[in-house]
């Protein structure tokens, strides 16, 4: 499996869009790639906006961002919540520095511009937060997936094939 081996961490908060989470995490899982779910708490249950269940595995203040290769981030609500925590800036802001695949959909821009990285990237987003985008530096454009480097981002659920595949992609090639 093309993706044996490589670890990603998949941030998790309460309402978190259901399908942005699962459909990357199962995916990966399929290609082999070993994909823990990173909450404000471990081992606790969190729910999607439709009700779908999600445990994280670990906590954001004791993962070792250092033994990962990539990180998702899920649109939805909780990039909102997501943002406000200083540990998931500096592991965005981690990943970024080193060049590591960051995905992020829908909503999940937030993530990244809390973060500070989008300053001359072209990304694309849910077009509601086209402006949030823009005003952050970035060139946003409205693609299923737009890959800038190592940053893999997509608009909402029905984009989920490209954007993963995209994802997957650039992750074999890390």
């Amino acid at each position: 499996m093309r993706l044996e081996g490589k670890k990603v961490i998949a941030l998790v908060s309460d309402d978190f869009e259901d399908l942005e989470l699962w459909y990357p995490v199962l995916r990966l899982r399929e290609e082999g790639a070993i994909v823990h779910l990173i909450g404000e708490k471990a081992d606790h249950e969190y729910k999607g906006k439709y009700g779908v269940p999600a445990v994280s595995d670990y906590e954001l203040k004791s993962v070792n961002i250092e033994e990962y290769d990539a990180v998702l981030v899920p649109g939805g609500w909780a990039p909102d919540k997501l943002r406000r925590y200083p540990e998931v800036l500096e592991m965005i802001r981690w990943f970024n520095e080193r060049k590591k695949p960051i995905g992020q959909i829908c909503h999940a821009g937030w993530v990244l511009i809390s973060a500070g990285i989008l300053e001359g990237r072209k990304v694309t987003s849910t077009p509601g937060i086209k402006d949030d985008m823009e005003n952050a530096g970035a060139v946003w454009v409205n693609e299923a997936a737009v890959v800038d480097g190592h940053i893999v981002s997509s608009r909402r659920p029905p984009d989920l094939p490209i954007y993963v595949k995209a994802f997957a992609d650039l992750l074999a090639q890390s």
